[in-house]
C-alpha cells in the first residue's frame, strides 16, 4: 500500500512539474483564459497586497513538498531541491523573452521563498 501511495505522489509531482512548465512557458495566462476568458488576466487565489505572487509561493511550496515526499527514502534530497530552486529562477527570468509575459521580482522572490520555506520546515521536522 505504501508503494502505491508513493507512486501516486511521484506521478502527481511529475504531472505538477509538467503543468508548471506549460503555464510558465506559454505566452499568456492559461489559467486566466480558463477562468475569465482573458489570457492577459492572472487569477488571484488569495486577495493580498502582493498580488498574484502568492500563487507562485503556494505552488512552489506544493511542488517542493511533493519532491520531499518522493525522496523520503533517500538520504540526499538536496539534489531535487536545488533543481526546483534553479528551475524557479530560470522560469521567471525566461519571462523576459516570452511574449505577453513579464518578469516580476516579487514572483521570483515568492518562487524562491516557497522552496526555501518548505526545505526549512522539513529540516525542522527531521530535527
Amino acid at each position: 500500500m505504501k508503494n502505491n501511495v508513493l507512486k501516486l505522489v511521484k506521478y502527481l509531482y511529475y504531472f505538477s512539474f509538467l503543468a508548471l512548465l506549460i503555464m510558465y512557458l506559454f505566452p499568456g495566462s492559461l489559467i486566466g483564459y480558463f477562468f475569465y476568458g482573458d489570457m492577459g488576466k492572472q487569477p488571484n487565489i488569495i486577495n493580498n497586497p502582493i498580488g498574484t505572487s502568492i500563487n507562485h509561493l503556494l505552488f512552489f511550496m506544493y511542488l517542493t513538498t511533493l519532491a520531499i515526499i518522493c525522496n523520503l527514502k533517500q538520504t540526499q534530497t538536496f539534489t531535487n531541491l536545488y533543481f526546483i530552486f534553479f528551475v524557479s529562477i530560470i522560469l521567471e527570468i525566461s519571462h523576459y523573452i516570452i511574449p505577453n509575459r513579464a518578469f516580476e521580482l516579487y514572483d521570483l522572490i515568492a518562487n524562491s521563498a516557497g522552496v526555501i520555506l518548505i526545505f526549512l520546515i522539513s529540516k525542522l521536522i527531521k530535527w
